[in-house]
Order: structure tokens, then C-alpha cells, then sequence
């Protein structure tokens, strides 16, 4: 600026105005983005599952995946670590757009497999009262399912990490990475390890809440308020 006469301006354009235009809008949406996306998901679980907690505790351990799979794609892409096994010559940087998009889609992909345990373990609990056999019950019945699920989506994922461009195969990586570890550590190992420590804090709902929130079923239609559910309509 200092090298253009008093009162002219210079605009950047092609290319270089692009990617600077671009960052700054993902830079300053995301936070917004992501802010919604955990509210709806808090809401949606809130009124299929009627508990304070369990939305709360499946957001932190979606957050957990995402934050993971950033981690191993920073140190694979960024610092260029492994750039021989995949072939590639590191950038140093990531694509402004990944973090996001990586966020939205593993965010779902996470709520899913969180909707098929969580599912189950209430209709147990439901069925008992019993929180430790509920969870139980749950990981038993849905452990099979979503371990192939993951092995699914982690083949499909894992072929693009062969891509010859380098987003791609960040892509490609970071979310067969991201699908396996939640799969295998976070929705077998650390979700019922949490809900068990949980006791029947899982299910707590204050009276009022419950009162006013619709019965809503994870099969359609509304839901008759259970017996059984000894903690969740508490104060």
C-alpha cells in the first residue's frame, strides 16, 4: 500500500483473491456451523432419547472422533509424515475447506452409529430399569452391526487415500481414520464405559421438561410414557 499514490486502492483478483475470500468465509462460519449442527443434534437426541445427559455425552464423543481424526491428518498431511507409504510430497498445509466438511460428515456418520447403541439400550432400560444390563444388552446387540457398518464405510473411505491429489486423499484418509476409531474405540469402549459410570444419571429428565416435551419414537409415531423409567422423569 505504501507504494501507490494517496487515495487509490488496489483489489486482488484470480486466484489469490479466491482462496483469500474462501478462507475467510470458512473461518468466520464454522464456528457458527458447527454451534447449529451440535444444537439440532442436542435437540434431536433430546426428544428421541428424553435425557439431559446422553445428547450431551454424544457430542462430546463425536467431538472426541473429529478432533482425533484432525490430529492423525495434521500429522500425516501437514508435517508429512508417511509421505513414502502413501506416495504423495506434503503441502504443509491443510485445504482450508477439509475441517469443515470433515466436520459435517463424520458428525453424522458418528450420530448414526450413536442412534443404533443408544436405541437399543433404552428399549432395554425401558423394559428393566436396569441401567448396567441395558447397556449391556445394547453393546450386545448393536456391536456386530456397527462394526460392519464401519468396515464398509472405512473400505470405501480408505481407497481414496490411493487418489493422486492430495485433498482427495486427505479426505479419503481422514475419514476411514475417523470411522475406525469411532467404531472400535469410542462407540464399543468408551460409550457404554461412560454410561455405565453414569448409572441411572443417563436416563434424568426434570418433571417439567418431561412434561412438556412430545413422546416421540425412533420407529414413528408418538410413544407411551414407560413405568420402568424410574429415573427420567425426576427432579
Amino acid at each position: 500500500p505504501a507504494l501507490l499514490p494517496r487515495g487509490v486502492t488496489a483489489n486482488i483478483g484470480g486466484d489469490p483473491g479466491l482462496n483469500v475470500d474462501l478462507n475467510h468465509e470458512l473461518g468466520s462460519k464454522m464456528p457458527l456451523i458447527v454451534g447449529l449442527v451440535m444444537l439440532l443434534s442436542y435437540i434431536v437426541l433430546l426428544l428421541f432419547f428424553r435425557s439431559i445427559l446422553l445428547p450431551l455425552k454424544a457430542i462430546l464423543m463425536n467431538t472426541a472422533s473429529v478432533l482425533a481424526t484432525y490430529g492423525v491428518i495434521t500429522w500425516i498431511f501437514q508435517e508429512g509424515h508417511g509421505q513414502g507409504l502413501l506416495s504423495f510430497v506434503a503441502p504443509g498445509h491443510i485445504e482450508s475447506f477439509l475441517p469443515l466438511f470433515l466436520f459435517c460428515i463424520l458428525f453424522g456418520l458418528s450420530m448414526d452409529y450413536e442412534v443404533f447403541l443408544l436405541a437399543r439400550v433404552r428399549e432395554e432400560y425401558l423394559r428393566t430399569g436396569d441401567n448396567t444390563e441395558a447397556v449391556g444388552w445394547g453393546l450386545e446387540h448393536t456391536a456386530g452391526i456397527i462394526t460392519s457398518a464401519a468396515a464398509i464405510m472405512v473400505t470405501v473411505f480408505g481407497a481414496f487415500a490411493f487418489a493422486s491429489l492430495v485433498p482427495i486423499k486427505t479426505m479419503g484418509l481422514g475419514l476411514a481414520v475417523a470411522v475406525f476409531l469411532d467404531a472400535t474405540i469410542v462407540r464399543v469402549v468408551l460409550v457404554p464405559a461412560a454410561m455405565r459410570l453414569m448409572g441411572h444419571w443417563n436416563w434424568w429428565l426434570p418433571k417439567w421438561l418431561d412434561d412438556i416435551l412430545p413422546n416421540v419414537s425412533l420407529e414413528g409415531g408418538s410413544e407411551e410414557p414407560e413405568p420402568e423409567r424410574v429415573a427420567a422423569a425426576a427432579v
